[in-house]
């Protein structure tokens, strides 16, 4: 990791223009620990105070980089980075909705509930429930497992 990200820096210093997005973040050396952080312990009930600490920062450096970068604060990337690992989780269909939850910080199922409703648009059992319907089956009952 600590190579890939190094290359990921040289790329950008290289490149002379300036960078957005994931690689802009990775290539600054605060906001990538920051990020390094977040992906490490995605359910650990992370603070912009902690986090600037990780990233040896000020709070409104880290959230200013940080928002620079990627265009939204810590704790929006984190929220957004927590339901993709639970929508990954849902898909493959081997973990239930209580455990995700708590894996990502969650204290309560139904709290999950409507942050994973907010993200998606339908509860996470409904979300679980369509993705077991492959594109060619639109319409057709979900396949048993």
């Amino acid at each position: 990791e600590v190579l890939f990200t190094e290359v990921l820096r040289r790329h950008a210093q290289r490149s002379g223009e300036a960078l957005t997005g994931w690689l802009a973040a990775a290539a600054d050396p605060a906001v990538g620990r920051a990020l390094a952080a977040l992906h490490r312990r995605p359910g650990h009930s992370w603070t912009v105070e902690e986090l600037a600490e990780e990233a040896g920062l000020s709070r409104s450096s880290l959230a200013e980089r940080f928002t620079r970068s990627l265009g939204r604060s810590p704790m929006s990337y984190l929220f957004d980075w927590r339901m993709e690992i639970a929508a990954a989780g849902l898909r493959d269909g081997t973990r239930s909705v209580i455990d995700l939850a708590t894996d990502l910080g969650y204290e309560s199922e139904s709290a999950f509930h409507r942050a994973f409703k907010r993200r998606f648009g339908e509860p996470p059992g409904r979300y679980r429930r369509q993705q077991r319907i492959s594109p060619g089956d639109a319409g057709a009952a979900p396949r048993a497992q």
